[in-house]
């Protein structure tokens, strides 16, 4: 990321991601906000922010249409929150999950771009899905945390780990469909990524107040929008998911009842980093050249480890 300076041009943000960074949640009479407009004015006076997420995108919407027109912008700084969507496909694909997302992550990279990550809550728990219908989510969702990562340490993205932890346990901070922030969580998100900033120097202004600006909706208001755009929600996953996750399901309990449940985390984990190991090298030319003081503002922005327990997988891999 390229600071505000004295006599330098302000900070450019891009958002890119689906219906989490699309705002979905913190519903404004403007519209979805959500956490990133709302991190926007706390990186610093002048700030330039553009949100190109869109609700439903998946890894594919983000290489092919996203990313494209983030870079046409020249950004300092590009959020790139995705991945839930693609676990509630049929089509799901863990090796083409990580292959679109090291290319953004590359295209990103060699813009000079600092890159913000994070991992995310499998949908299964937060819908609170029956243990056969979850299980299978939510080993597709650490799948893709652990490629994110890896990917987040290989590009040396400002990562928030963010699958876990109390926060999810807080129903204040969701909303009625449970899979998106309320206005709070939206908060608390946008907080979290500004004290990773901050901390490394790169968000000179006050961190995003945590207290909700708008009333709460009403138990009403919950339930109209869950008739219509929820339902509608539900319906297109149906369609798309539900008869591969039925099958899922009977094979979960299938290997339950056999007590070979741990076969299939060991398959999830060996898709995992046969997806990573297939990457190409990343080679010293896809690394930007920065100047001097690029390179000293830029320091300390390494993702920092993960705390212990919260990395989805224990794949004991790298990749260069």
């Amino acid at each position: 990321m390229r600071p505000v300076r004295r006599g330098a041009r302000p900070v450019r943000f891009v958002a890119l991601g689906d219906s989490l960074t699309a705002g979905v949640g913190d519903f404004t009479e403007d519209g979805p906000r959500g956490w990133a407009a709302l991190l926007a004015p706390a990186l610093g006076a002048g700030t330039e922010f553009t949100n190109l997420a869109v609700s439903g995108a998946q890894t594919r919407d983000v290489l092919e249409r996203q990313i494209p027109a983030a870079l046409a912008l020249r950004p300092d700084l590009v959020a790139v929150v995705v991945g839930v969507n693609d676990t509630l496909r049929q089509t799901f694909d863990i090796h083409a999950v990580a292959a679109r997302l090291d290319q953004v992550y590359a295209a990103c990279a060699r813009e000079g771009a600092t890159l913000l990550t994070a991992c995310l809550p499998d949908p299964g728990a937060m819908l609170g899905l029956p243990g056969a219908l979850a299980a299978p989510l939510a080993r597709r969702q650490r799948g893709v945390n652990a490629v994110v990562h890896a990917l987040s340490e290989r590009y040396g993205a400002v990562h928030l780990h963010a699958s876990d932890g109390g926060w999810i346990a807080d129903r204040a901070l969701w909303s009625a469909d449970r899979l998106h922030p309320g206005e709070r969580g939206h908060r608390r998100l946008a907080a979290r990524f500004h004290t990773l900033l901050a901390d490394a120097g790169h968000a000179t202004g006050r961190p995003p107040c945590p207290e909700p600006e708008l009333p709460a909706p009403t138990r009403a208001a919950n339930l109209l929008w869950l008739a219509t755009a929820g339902t509608g929600w539900v319906a297109r996953r149906c369609r798309d998911l539900l008869p591969q996750l039925l099958r899922l399901a009977v094979d979960e309990l299938r290997h339950d009842a056999r007590g070979t449940g741990a076969d299939l985390d060991a398959a999830a984990s060996a898709a995992v980093a046969a997806a990573l190991a297939a990457l190409p090298e990343r080679h010293p030319d896809r690394t930007p050249v920065r100047t001097p003081a690029q390179a000293r503002a830029l320091g300390g922005l390494a993702p920092r480890a993960a705390p212990p327990g919260s990395g989805p997988l224990d794949l004991g891999i790298g990749i260069s």
